[in-house]
């Protein structure tokens, strides 16, 4: 449980770097010069990773419950599947939410 809450606090610090890395980009002079490119380049960076990190993270908690709760109770595979297999899209839609974002960004880059 330690390790999760470290995890946590680890991710939240790096979000809220994400969320202050456009607004440093846009503070450079010459609205965007080297440096603020490299900014974007980093948040782009950023947004793919974290996004997936934490849908796999989910994904691998989700499938891992599912499959404990079929190993307890077999006749009830059926009813589980169907609401895992939803939950599981829409965690993995998260992390093509950040490559969407990533991929804004690197529009901004060159």
């Amino acid at each position: 449980m330690r390790f999760i809450r470290r995890l946590l606090v680890a991710l939240l610090a790096c979000g809220a770097a994400v969320s202050a890395v456009p607004s440093l980009a846009l503070a450079a002079e010459g609205g965007g010069g080297e440096g603020g490119l490299g900014l974007i380049a980093l948040a782009a960076g950023l947004a793919v990773g974290l996004p997936t990190f934490g849908a796999a993270l989910g994904q691998g908690r989700a499938t891992a419950a599912a499959m404990e709760s079929i190993g307890r109770n077999p006749n009830s595979a059926d009813r589980i599947f169907t609401p895992m297999i939803i939950g599981l899209a829409l965690m993995e839609a998260l992390g093509l939410y950040g490559l969407v974002i990533a991929f804004m960004l690197q529009g901004k880059v060159g």
